[in-house]
């Protein structure tokens, strides 16, 4: 009998705590780590979900050979080893742990920050080397003095509560950041370049992306006040370390102390030896606690999802909780069915794509129905769209999404209404849950009770005697079975629109027939 419990690879070493939680969970897990590249390749597809830490790198070529993957969980923050847009691509959940280690992250900042004032890395080496240096090195307080964040997220709050606790004042850099949330925290909220002018210190907390490579550059490094720190526990290639180096040896920068590099692991660096310059080797979430916590939260996350649909975390689709999981499913598969017979029907580009919801399902989470739904629309002319990629896939090509909510009273019917505007017009199918199945209740303006079924026909017609009669007589003719058959009108005598559920598909020549009876107007089979 095959194994039907989802399969994950540990590729990284981590807490054997993560082993434990997979197991009790009742998911499959090997251990296999220091893998090169070629070796993941020839093993990924056979497991759902990839665990890491951040030396396995999987990257375009490794999510392509993994077949039935599902998530890459991240024990830790930063993703830069993992290709999020392969993975977007192909479905695959990429989720981390910000959490896990944010404490200890805080905690290196704060004492690489106190090294740096009082060059005590040097000062022991010197003083256990024989010597007694006690003129060489006079340090700076860091009472009073003002520390400039370059983000103020999880870790940044914590680094911020710590540095006010020492009686700092706390500026901070963060397009994120509210100004009610910076009083709140008790930090003043600053532009990039004020943050350079008006700091003592510098530490930095956000993740590397295109628009903060390199954020500590030459350029803001002339706009410091002379006698800088610069501390960077969060992510390599965020300082320009040439121009870093250069700003040290002129005695402009006071001290540095880095903990990322760009090019890890950094065994040779231009910046050791540096004066003033302080190194640690990717510590910051070393800590027993830190590793500890990453492990069991990535692995808790991973089972969740893999058994539940529960998604914590990530970085590439909606979060679930596993409390709403279950609550989700049959509207997250109704609006599927909606966007994929939608993406169907219509033969013109999709100009935008307005996702409304009434009635007690505005309580739920409605972000997964919305991702469900544009990956119904687009997979028609793109099979690759799923519900991670789709809602990239239609920002890409300018399809504008909005999502709008209506409130009634808690007896009111819960209702999903996709309306897709095309150059020619809108066209809007509504659905409900009825007894744990998804119906349609209004079909581009017609009202009418259907089911959905996996093959089916969707007629426009006029509203005259004859028509479901001659269209019986084709398909039994056909041989092909009617299983369900529903029809609503807008008006008598006007236009009819029929959704016929039949056993197997339509061919050509049969669809080509109905088109010719006299009341059809527009005949297009459903698969679904």
């Amino acid at each position: 009998m095959p194994n039907e419990k989802p399969r994950v690879l540990i590729a990284d070493k981590m807490s054997p705590s993560a082993t434990e939680v997979f197991k009790n969970r009742g998911v499959d897990v090997d251990v296999i780590t220091g893998l090169e590249k070629d070796e993941l390749i020839k093993i990924i597809g056979d497991y759902d979900g990839l665990a890491v830490r951040s030396s396995t790198r999987p990257d375009a070529e490794i999510i392509a050979a993994a077949k039935n993957l599902k998530v890459i969980g991240r024990a830790g923050i930063g993703v830069d080893n993992i290709d999020i847009k392969a993975s977007t691509d192909r479905g695959v959940v990429v989720m981390n742990t910000p959490f896990g280690n944010a404490i200890t992250t805080a905690e290196h900042a704060i004492a690489m920050l106190f090294s740096a004032a009082r060059q005590i890395p040097s000062a022991s080496a010197r003083t256990q080397d024989g010597e007694w240096p006690k003129s060489d090195f006079k340090g700076v307080e860091l009472f009073n003095k003002t520390l400039g964040l370059i983000g103020c997220g999880n870790i940044g709050t914590l680094v911020a509560e710590r540095a006010l606790g020492l009686k700092m004042k706390v500026i901070a850099f963060d397009p994120y950041l509210t100004e009610e949330r910076a009083v709140k925290l008790g930090v003043e909220k600053v532009e990039l370049d004020t943050l350079f002018q008006r700091a003592d210190a510098i530490t930095l907390h956000t993740p590397l992306v295109e628009s903060t490579k390199n954020i500590v550059n030459r350029e803001r490094l002339g706009m410091t006040k002379k006698g800088v720190i610069i501390v960077n526990c969060a992510r390599g290639g965020l300082v320009d370390e040439d121009a870093l180096k250069d700003a040290l040896e002129a005695g402009h920068v006071r001290a540095a102390a880095l903990d990322v590099f760009a090019v890890e692991p950094a065994k040779q660096h231009p910046l050791f030896g540096t004066p003033n310059f302080i190194a640690t080797p990717h510590l910051g979430a070393s800590t027993l606690e830190a590793q500890e916590n990453v492990a069991v939260q990535v692995a808790e996350q991973m089972a969740d999802y893999l058994l539940t649909g529960a998604v914590s975390n990530a970085l590439n689709t909606p979060s679930i909780s596993a409390e709403e999981a279950p609550r989700l499913k049959p509207w997250v598969d109704l609006a599927d069915k909606i966007g994929t017979m939608m993406g169907q029907l219509l033969h013109s580009p999709i100009k935008a794509v307005e996702m409304t919801y009434k009635g007690g399902i505005t309580e739920l989470n409605n972000k997964p129905m919305t991702a469900a739904a544009l990956a119904g629309l687009l997979k028609n002319a793109m099979p690759e769209a799923n519900m991670v990629s789709a809602p990239v896939l239609a920002k890409e090509r300018g399809i504008e999404l909005t999502e709008s909510y209506v409130d009634e009273a808690e007896r009111a019917e819960s209702l999903i209404r996709v309306t897709v505007t095309t150059a020619e017009r809108k066209f809007a199918i509504v659905g409900t849950i009825y007894r744990g199945e998804p119906r349609i209740v209004r079909l581009f303006g017609v009202p009418m009770d259907a089911a959905f079924a996996k093959d089916m026909l969707y007629i426009r017609n006029d509203d005259r005697p004859g028509f479901v009669g001659k269209l019986g007589q084709l398909l039994g003719d056909a041989k092909v079975n009617i299983a369900t058959f529903s029809m609503g009108r807008m008006a008598e005598g006007g236009e009819a629109v029929c959704l016929v559920a039949i056993d197997g598909c339509a061919d050509d020549a049969t669809l080509e027939n109905i088109r010719n009876i006299e009341q059809v107007k527009i005949v297009d089979p459903v698969c679904l």
